[in-house]
């Protein structure tokens, strides 16, 4: 076993979504011949994907991709389309709901990496929306993927034997148990006011008159649309099937005829003017102008001042953290909890450089001036964070630090377990690659 599955904490392969987006980016910038490598059941694997998944085994590593690291992409991508087949062929299934929860998740992952959600727009010239629909196939398969491991090795841990004989063997292979932080936070919103939420409305409404006046609708997109990826075409959004799109706009999309424009339409993204240019079976091509709704400056300042109200009366001592929260946050998901987000390892927390730096300057027990935090949706609101605890590095110990070896010892378990099946799958599933001498 390499040393490199022995580190606790250590990131985690590149999730198949994001191999997938920087595949667009490639194959954007037509670097990378399209060639069958490899041919696994029904599925292909491209050359294109085995440059990519080399890069990334390389780029972990901080060196040049080799022969070395191809052999070891185009095992594993093998790997995942035989048990791709094999949850084909077993009939395994994951809703649209799943599937759409997913591509959100990974979306919100890359927004905070990239910035925000029109930086990732910008960096694959696509809106979100047609970003999302690129995404489905790819990120559905992996979902089905791991809903048959799920099945067939979930169930499968370490006994406190089997993870005590673990730590004998490996111990002086493990890495120090990175530092660690149990925070929680309380989260407010900027409220928009409804004459602020009118005016965003009226200038919609202006654009749309306009419009209809005789004004072209791709050159109002591109001089007005808030939308940065589909201005540039003129609003165009490209085809989307029902449950690809906002509700709202999905439901006056579907409304139209041929050419026709919408009322104003608003959704969680703003206000859309929208026009129907072609509608194919149950899928329809659109085009829009979107004004964004955003609270303004007097709004952040009331969310400030109140977070630091709130923050002065935990500091005095008049009430708790975790009371303050379940009744002032706005995060739905962690109010209920008393704010709490949960124990993370410090490097954990670098995908929120701004979460990262308040916590690292917190002391146990402190609470965080009011920080502006980016939302799921490419959103923003104001928190403060409470360093509940704070466990600095060390060595591992088989009794303070007993769930993470087990977690190692189940991980390194089912792994084994997993190789013996993707064994029995090359045995009975069809599989055959193209290039000599990597496999």
């Amino acid at each position: 076993m390499k040393n490199a599955q022995l580190k606790l904490g250590n990131r985690a392969t590149l999730a198949v979504a994001f191999a997938f987006l920087t595949l667009v980016g490639a194959a954007r910038a037509q670097q990378v011949v399209e060639q069958i490598v490899a041919v696994v059941d029904d599925e292909i694997v491209l050359q294109s994907e085995l440059e990519i998944r080399a890069a990334q085994l390389a780029a972990q590593l901080g060196v040049e991709p080799t022969d070395e690291h191809r052999r070891a992409a185009l095992e594993t991508l093998v790997e995942e389309k035989l048990a791709l087949a094999q949850a084909k062929y077993d009939s395994v299934e994951v809703n649209e709901e799943e599937v759409k929860a997913q591509v959100d998740a990974q979306l919100d992952m890359y927004a905070r990496q990239f910035g925000s959600l029109e930086r990732l727009e910008q960096v694959y010239g696509m809106s979100i929306d047609k970003l999302k629909r690129e995404m489905r196939e790819t990120v559905r398969n992996s979902m089905l993927v791991q809903r048959l491991r799920q099945e067939k090795f979930g169930f499968i841990e370490a006994t406190r034997r089997e993870t005590l004989e673990f730590y004998e063997e490996y111990k002086d292979s493990l890495d120090p148990v990175p530092e660690r932080v149990a925070i929680s936070h309380l989260f407010l919103n900027p409220e928009m006011t409804d004459e602020l939420k009118a005016k965003y409305r009226r200038k919609a409404e202006a654009i749309r008159d306009s419009i209809l006046a005789g004004a072209s609708f791709e050159e109002m997109a591109k001089k007005y649309s808030e939308d940065p990826a589909s201005a540039k075409f003129g609003g165009d959004l490209g085809f989307a099937k029902r449950g690809q799109l906002f509700t709202e706009y999905e439901a006056a999309a579907f409304a139209l005829d041929s050419g026709e424009i919408s009322p104003v339409v608003e959704s969680p993204a703003g206000f859309h003017v929208i026009q129907l240019i072609e509608r194919r079976g149950d899928a329809v091509r659109t085009r829009h102008v979107l004004v964004k709704a955003e609270a303004d400056d007097d709004a952040d300042l009331v969310a400030i001042e109140r977070l630091n109200a709130i923050r002065d009366s935990v500091v005095s001592g008049e009430t708790t953290f975790e009371e303050m929260a379940k009744k002032y946050s706005d995060d739905a998901e962690t109010a209920p909890f008393g704010g709490e987000l949960g124990v993370f390892y410090l490097h954990q927390l670098e995908k929120d450089e701004k979460l990262l730096e308040a916590v690292e300057k917190l002391d146990e027990g402190e609470i965080s001036y009011p920080r502006r935090t980016q939302t799921g949706g490419g959103d923003y609101g104001y928190h403060i964070v409470y360093l509940r605890k704070r466990t600095p590095q060390h060595q591992f110990d088989p009794e303070t630090d007993y769930e993470d070896l087990n977690e190692l010892a189940t991980g390194l378990k089912r792994q084994k377990r997993y190789e013996e099946w993707i064994a029995e799958l090359k045995e009975k599933i069809y599989w055959d690659v193209k290039i000599e001498g990597l496999l």
